[in-house]
């Protein structure tokens, strides 16, 4: 687990360097008109060229590691749900949907964010997780609730409403 962690935090600082590489841009002669070249401005993976965090479609997001949850979780101006889930969770699997399903009626007054406990673990720890499933609700960075286990529907809806503030 160890190694995994370290490699996870070597991967990081290494994305981190490449994403400050600019484009190269090549003035050949041999491309044709029509193809112009990139701006020299724009840097590859750039911020302006990512997607938006919460599309009308997806209700939900994969926290990449501590520097995305930070960012999405912890500053994120909407109150935020996170679901701590792992792969061979059985529970996991049907809360999940249960879940995405009781964030999408709220039409984007709150995000959805699933932190895999194997991947993160320093997560997990960091908010005491001790079972799966465990979903803890934030806003302002402040943790407001949370649950341990498999919910039904009903539950959820009220969980969420509790965060939205209706």
């Amino acid at each position: 687990m160890a190694t995994r962690l370290l490699a996870r935090r070597i991967w990081s600082i290494c994305a981190k360097d490449f994403r400050r590489l600019p484009v190269a841009s090549s003035s050949s002669s041999s491309y044709s008109s029509t193809v112009s070249p990139a701006p020299r401005s724009q840097h590859f993976l750039s911020r302006s060229r990512s997607l938006p965090l919460i599309s009308s479609r997806a209700v939900s997001f994969n926290v990449q590691d501590q520097e995305d949850f930070t960012e999405r979780v912890i500053n994120s101006e909407l109150p935020v749900v996170i679901d701590f889930h792992a792969q061979w969770c059985g529970p996991c699997k049907i809360l999940g949907p249960r879940l995405e399903k009781a964030i999408a009626k709220q039409k984007g007054r709150v995000a959805m964010a699933k932190v895999d406990i194997d991947e993160h673990t320093d997560l997990a720890i960091e908010y005491g997780v001790s079972a799966v499933p465990t979903v803890i609700a934030m806003r302002g960075g402040d943790v407001i609730d949370h649950f341990v286990g498999i919910k039904d529907e009903d539950q959820l809806d009220s969980f969420v409403k509790k965060l939205v503030g209706q």
